[in-house]
């Protein structure tokens, strides 16, 4: 039987000394200026209807280093900023493959600030590790054991907004197996009200994280306003606490979704659920917040990856298909659901559960797209007053 070759990412807290919060700190200047030099090298080559691969930024980056202005480059280790042109190389590909927008440059307060070592950036032995261009190994807070006889294939490293390192270990983890077949199959419906909604009539809770710290992230933020423009002391400590409850937050979400996840997939062997476009449902200034908070998008890349790990299906219906206003029972479809409607009856004398009745619609298109391979358009009235299934073949990839 073939080894599991499934690659993990394990993160965890360091605490790095002062001497190696300055190196690392050098070393996400230097990759933000490399990969925004590279970009407008690109950019330029691009106007004139040219094209830059990887192999020429890499030796532009050769000809910086021996320039007067640049030569700070050559303090740091030179696999980061290697690493930060594949990843502009990647964004590209993504570009031109209609994947992605076009590339955009890094900011130094916006932009994420990591970088990334491969195996030549870095040593690992005995749980130790050290990186590039420092003589001591890092004090990381193993909060759980990496898998037994496995080494890091890369490491990235990053500090977020509220001032915590972290370090990102990618391995094979020969632990990710699938599970076991069953036959259990589930819809869910995710909402504001409730977070989601399943085709068994369970719903759950949505515990809108962000308004429990609503009051704490206001009165910061006021302090923050308060505070003299520019990159003052108390204006970078005043940033730092808003970014802390910021952070707060999110983690908290990243839990609850991880574990919610997690118990779907282990139970399911199908899990159906729909299309939404949440970079435009944002737009609307009354439900942004709230929809930005259920992180709707987020549940959904979690559901697909571990789904994919662990030899489950994940069916995604067309956005557009009715799940509200179509009768699961009789299959009328209503002309009209306003959002303040949660329950209603159908002609054919069924009382439906808005969210209930929606999830089960998904569960059952879902199924039918399992067997016949289509995807799921809006149904059309028929002559009779039915509602007929309309199926049409995936849109493919350009």
């Amino acid at each position: 039987m073939a080894a599991n070759r499934t690659k993990r990412a394990f993160r965890y807290r360091f605490y790095p000394s002062d001497v190696q919060a300055a190196e690392l700190s050098r070393t996400f200047g230097c990759v933000r200026k490399v990969y925004n030099l590279a970009l407008v090298a690109r950019t330029e080559a691009w106007a004139r209807k040219e094209r830059v691969n990887y192999s020429q930024t890499s030796a532009m980056l050769t000809a910086w280093k021996k320039t007067e202005e640049l030569a700070f480059l050559n303090e740091v280790s030179s696999v980061p900023l290697q690493q930060t042109l594949r990843h502009l190389q990647t964004a590209f590909t993504n570009f031109f493959a209609r994947r992605a927008r076009y590339p955009r440059f890094k900011s130094r307060k916006r932009s994420r600030k990591s970088a990334e070592y491969t195996t030549s950036g870095f040593r690992f032995r005995d749980g130790r590790l050290t990186l590039a261009k420092m003589a001591e190994p890092l004090d990381i807070v193993w909060s759980r054991p990496l898998p037994d006889g496995t080494k890091p294939s890369t490491v990235t490293v990053s500090q977020d907004a509220a001032g915590r390192w972290f370090v990102s270990m990618l391995c094979e983890d020969p632990h990710v197996t699938p599970l076991p077949a069953t036959n259990g199959a589930v819809g869910i419906d995710v909402g504001l009200d409730h977070l989601l909604t399943l085709s068994t009539g369970e719903k759950i809770t949505n515990p809108r994280h962000e308004r429990h710290d609503r009051t704490r992230l206001a009165k910061a933020q006021r302090k923050l306003s308060r505070k003299a423009p520019g990159d003052g002391a108390n204006r970078r400590k005043a940033r730092r606490k808003v970014a802390r409850i910021h952070a707060r937050i999110a983690d908290r979400r990243r839990d609850m979704l991880h574990k919610l996840t997690t118990r779907l997939v282990r139970d399911n062997q199908t899990l159906v659920i729909e299309d939404l476009t949440v970079r435009n449902m944002v737009k609307n200034r009354t439900l942004a917040r709230a929809i930005s908070d259920a992180s709707w998008s987020a549940f959904r890349s979690m559901l697909e990856y571990k789904a994919a790990w662990y030899g489950r299906q994940v069916i995604a219906v067309d956005r557009f298909f009715p799940s509200s206003r179509l009768c699961s029972v009789c299959g009328t479809v209503e002309d009209k659901m306003p959002l303040s409607v949660r329950t209603w009856t159908c002609g054919c004398g069924a009382a439906h559960d808005r969210d209930v009745n929606a999830a089960k619609n998904l569960l059952a298109a879902g199924l039918a797209v399992s067997v016949c391979g289509a995807g799921v358009r809006p149904q059309r009235s028929s002559p009779g007053g039915q509602s007929a299934v309309k199926q049409k073949t995936p849109r493919r990839e350009p």
